[in-house]
């Protein structure tokens, strides 16, 4: 997996854009989802497998919130 989270921007239409400030939270499902900005205050949510949540946690790049 790549250092980097990244996600699909719903306001600016742009795919694979970098988040920033990535928290990892687990859905009441059992899935996980990622949450963070893109550094101009736009707002970005992805979902990722468990083994991608916990290895941007492991490299720091994301935080956990559970």
């Amino acid at each position: 997996m790549s250092k980097m989270l990244t996600a699909y921007c719903m306001k600016t239409k742009e795919k694979n854009v970098p988040m920033q400030d990535a928290v990892i939270t687990k859905t009441s499902r059992g899935g996980y989802m990622a949450q963070g900005h893109d550094g101009k205050g736009n707002k970005m949510t992805t979902m990722l497998s468990e083994a991608n949540a916990l290895q941007a946690v492991k490299d720091g790049v994301a935080k956990k919130s559970w």
